[in-house]
């Protein structure tokens, strides 16, 4: 008999009203307790802090997916120059963005960056099994200026080395990357596995990759196909993958049949994008059509296409009830 699906997010949740509000250390413990709750109370399997712990008051547009992990960083500045600032906005794929995460203009270190604090602020607060996610070194670095190493894979495994002694400091049941530039920019696939490998080489739980297509104000950023990344995904050194299907469909299955066997695929059966609710019967679907083409030894995990953090409360909380039933009526559960 097959092992049961397991559900989980992706990882963020909606910032509670009180928190923006009043963004203080209990306050921030306390929606934390909220978001973790609520996925109890949902009934996932593996459950995250919400990313809660990246909020910052100056840069909620980003949830801390960036400048949460690039400002604390040595050699990287916030100060630009108009010229700089002008270079940006001409690379391709950052026009989302109206300026940089910032300069490098020397070696890149740890600095103040601290993501085992972070760890321990939450990692007690739940009986669950945790996730931690970090953000992937090649969209760290696709959002700088970089006028050091001049070259970007150099920079972004650099990166790549900071994450790598920060992660090892974590024992959360789950460390997962997230990756949202590389989508759509397949042309960096040959090498970008490689400062990813070399992040999840210093964890000690379960290696997973988030992969998906954006998610900017309820947009997709990029534009691609999962094809473009196979030979990519079968050189990442991981344990699962965490992709978004439920917005893009599921014509593109077949693509997985040639992911090398000993890494499980985690689907994306809850479009984030979308308010409204899916019945748990149509997860039960999407869960099922997958197993047929795929196997059902390959399919072990189901999720949001991404994170929830721009959804209301309200909606992000019956989007996990309906995931938890519909991995159960998969799985002939009541």
């Amino acid at each position: 008999m097959a092992a049961k699906v397991k559900t989980t997010v992706v990882g963020s949740y909606p910032i509670p009203s009180w928190l923006a509000a009043y963004p203080s250390t209990p306050n921030l413990r306390d929606a934390i307790l909220v978001a973790l709750k609520s996925q109890e109370l949902a009934g996932l399997d593996v459950i995250a802090d919400g990313e809660l712990s990246r909020f910052n008051i100056n840069h909620p547009e980003t949830n801390g997916m960036i400048e949460y992990f690039i400002r604390p960083m040595e050699g990287i500045h916030a100060n630009l120059t108009r010229s700089e600032l002008a270079a940006f906005r001409k690379k391709a794929g950052m026009a989302f963005r109206s300026q940089p995460a910032g300069v490098v203009r020397g070696p890149i270190r740890e600095g103040s960056l601290n993501l085992p604090a972070a760890w321990q602020f939450y990692k007690g607060l739940s009986h669950l099994p945790l996730k931690f996610t970090v953000t992937s070194p090649y969209m760290l670095a696709k959002t700088l200026i970089d006028e050091h190493y001049r070259d970007l894979r150099a920079m972004t495994m650099a990166i790549a080395d900071v994450l790598r002694a920060q992660v090892a400091g974590i024992d959360a049941a789950v460390l997962q990357v997230d990756e949202a530039n590389l989508t759509g920019h397949p042309e960096d696939a040959s090498w970008a596995h490689e400062p990813i490998n070399r992040v999840l080489s210093g964890t000690k739980g379960e290696k997973a990759l988030h992969l998906c297509f954006g998610n900017y104000g309820g947009q997709s950023i990029q534009k691609g196909f999962w094809k473009s990344l196979l030979p990519f995904l079968n050189n990442l050194s991981v344990d699962h993958l965490v992709l978004e299907f439920a917005r893009r469909g599921y014509d593109e299955l077949e693509v997985f049949k040639d992911l090398r066997p000993e890494i499980s695929l985690g689907l994306g059966v809850i479009d984030i994008k979308d308010n409204e609710v899916e019945a748990p019967g149509e997860v039960a679907k999407r869960i099922e059509h997958a197993s047929k083409i795929l196997g059902a030894e390959r399919v072990k995990w189901v999720h949001p296409d991404c994170g929830f953090w721009m959804l209301s409360r309200s909606v992000a909380d019956r989007k996990m009830t309906a995931l938890v039933e519909g991995r159960n009526e998969f799985s002939g559960e009541r």
